[in-house]
This record gives structure tokens, sequence and C-alpha cells, in this order.
């Protein structure tokens, strides 16, 4: 398992330090409940397909979507609104497109297009009912909190 973990960390930390100009801590992984319910007020989710199905997920405080927002755009948000929606989706499309990268030598995959779920201990409806979800909780600017969870499993 960790041999798949370890590419969603580097690649979220490359991405963070390259768009984000800010370097982050990777806490220790942890397996989370299908249906638990969780402090974050915004996710974006990629699905995955093709040789591996699953998901890929990072889900933060809307006052942390805001802020990451305006450091992309240079412009000040005060609200989640559809700017800041797009600018969480385009992350996790980042990410997963250069994680599918990374996985190439062990799956072919697909990646869909983002998908924004926003509102306060929101749940993930996530796609397949057998592959354990891993959170890869995440620290940027030394106290604001993030996490990046994903589910993964071999298509049969």
């Amino acid at each position: 398992m960790k041999q798949y973990i370890q590419p969603f960390i580097k690649v979220c930390t490359n991405v963070f330090r390259d768009l984000i100009g800010q370097e982050l801590k990777a806490e220790l992984p942890y397996f989370i409940n299908k249906d638990e319910e969780h402090e974050w007020d915004v996710s974006a989710i990629i699905g995955l397909t093709g040789e591996a199905r699953g998901a890929v997920v990072i889900s933060m405080k809307g006052a942390l979507a805001v802020k990451l927002t305006g450091i992309l755009t240079g412009k000040e948000h005060n609200t989640m609104d559809n700017e800041v929606v797009d600018a969480i989706g385009e992350i996790v499309n980042i990410i997963a497109g250069n994680v599918k990268q990374e996985l190439e030598g062990a799956f072919k995959l697909v990646i869909s297009l983002p998908t924004i779920v926003k509102g306060k201990e929101h749940t993930i409806a996530w796609p397949n009912s057998h592959a354990r979800i891993i959170c890869i909780p995440f620290t940027i600017f030394n106290v604001e909190t993030f996490g990046l969870a994903v589910a993964l499993e071999a298509a049969k």
C-alpha cells in the first residue's frame, strides 16, 4: 500500500510548492470510514478508472480554500464563490493528473473531471465498496490543515 500512497504525498507536496509557494508537512496517513463526517467545508473529487478504480479527494475548511484561491489568482476573496470552487477543483485535477503519470508503471488510469461538494460536515459517497480509504493529512502555513483522501483498488 505504501508504494501507492507515496506518489500522492510527493505530488501534493510538489503541487503546493509550485502553485502556492508553500511547503507542506505530510502527517501520518490513516484509514477512514466511508460514512464518516468530517470538519471540512469543501471537497473536490476526481474519479479514477481504468486498470484501477477509485477516487482522489482533497478536503479543507472554507477559509483555507479562500486563502489558497487568493494566492493563485492574486485577487482577494472573502467567501467561497465560484472562483474559489474552480480553484480547488483545479488543484485536485493537477494532483490527480500528476499522480496518474507517477503510477503509469503500475496502472493505466483515466481521471474524471472534478466534482465539488460544499457544506459543513458533508460526507463523500465513495465509488467502490471494497477499497479502503486512506486520508493523508497535510499542514500548510504551519497551522492550517487539509486532507487528501485516496481510495484505489485494482480493477477486476
